[in-house]
């Protein structure tokens, strides 16, 4: 068995649309521009890659504390339900997130909700529970990884969730993202997130994704292929019904699930502006959970325009991390997938190359 990757650190680290100039919307990020800045929110990867057969793993959004009997309010929202994202039924009903959000590869999304739920029974407070509602997404790494070798267990499992840590999150080709293809791009995870005013009172949104999902890139209201950037072919460019996309949103705001859920729909409606196809063999969901619930007044809906307005851009920014941050992957039936380069989408953009920020050296 190969060693555990815990994947906190992406190889070949490369910049992110800020660094690039390339700003989504007008309000702040959090320090650390990721889904770890919601006070609360800890976020763990194994990365499972056996080149060039395997290219594929898990990740794990850890809320603190989340247990069957301290639920958080949460919404899910379906653009379109071709996938697997289990406990959704559950969610929707009752509105209470019981487990961490752990995303993986489509035919490994089983053996990670049992994983999942043998890790929850052994929390403590959790030794008379009989029932739990493990939340697993996943999107389909086929392009890319012997999917079929179901590669990602439960020590695997284990491992994102122990590590989980707050801080800087790894992107691009880690946990989760390894095998994970978007807009003709190779893609994984992203992340991204803004503090806001709401009502006179400061909050924090962050996004995580796992992007796999069909389309054509626009960057800035322009479209981008690999084609156009001067990139060689292998073989036929992604299908827009192809892919999928997994979000999962953490907030610090008093919200409740049916406002979550309202979170979560305006999370998908955000792929659109990446170009998303939204297309038959497409599974786009979004989860929406907050981590403070008794924080403070609920939040009016009347004040949530702000809210609404940084969810579009997290996730739009986040998408854009997933694909920058990415490294030019070969798969096991060969087929070469290119990373998103930067000066060459730059220059497509017209615009200049970033300078090195004060003190970066040369």
């Amino acid at each position: 068995m190969e060693p555990l990757d815990p994947g906190h650190s992406a190889p070949d680290a490369r910049p992110r649309a800020r660094d690039l100039g390339i700003v989504v919307g007008e309000a702040a990020t959090g320090p650390l521009n990721a889904i770890t800045d919601v006070p609360g929110v800890r976020v763990g990867h194994t990365t499972v890659r056996r080149p060039p057969g395997v290219h594929s793993g898990v990740t794990a959004v850890v809320p603190d504390a989340v247990g069957p009997h301290t639920p958080l309010p949460a919404g899910v929202f379906t653009g379109n339900g071709y996938g697997k994202l289990i406990g959704t039924t559950q969610l929707a009903e009752l509105g209470a997130l019981e487990t961490p959000v752990l995303l993986t590869s489509t035919l490994s999304a089983f053996r990670v909700a049992d994983a999942l739920v043998g890790w929850m029974l052994e929390r403590p407070g959790c030794e008379e529970v009989l029932s739990l509602n493990p939340v697993v997404g996943e999107c389909n790494d086929g392009v890319l990884s012997d999917i079929r070798a179901r590669p990602v267990h439960e020590e695997h499992v284990r491992a994102a969730l122990d590590t989980a840590s707050g801080g800087p999150v790894a992107e691009g080709c880690v946990g989760a993202g390894t095998g994970m293809v978007a807009l003709g791009f190779k893609a994984g995870v992203g992340t991204a997130s803004r503090t806001l005013d709401l009502a006179g009172r400061p909050f924090t949104v962050g996004t995580l994704v796992q992007a796999n999902f069909g389309g054509t890139l626009r960057v800035g209201g322009s479209t981008v292929t690999a084609r156009s950037l001067g990139l060689a072919a292998d073989g036929p460019e992604q299908a827009a019904e192809t892919g999928s996309c997994m979000i999962v949103v953490a907030t610090d705001a008093p919200l409740d699930a049916r406002q979550l859920t309202r979170v979560a729909r305006r999370a998908v409606f955000a792929l659109a502006r990446t170009g998303a196809a939204y297309s038959h063999g497409s599974g786009d969901y979004a989860v929406a959970f907050a981590t403070r619930p008794g924080a403070g007044a609920p939040v009016a809906d009347a004040d949530l325009g702000p809210l609404f307005t940084a969810v579009l851009d997290v996730v739009e920014e986040a998408v854009l991390n997933s694909l920058l941050a990415a490294t030019t992957t070969t798969g096991h039936r060969g087929r070469t997938v290119p990373a998103l380069p930067a000066d060459r989408l730059l220059a497509a953009l017209g615009a200049p190359a970033p300078r090195p920020a004060p003190g970066s050296g040369p």
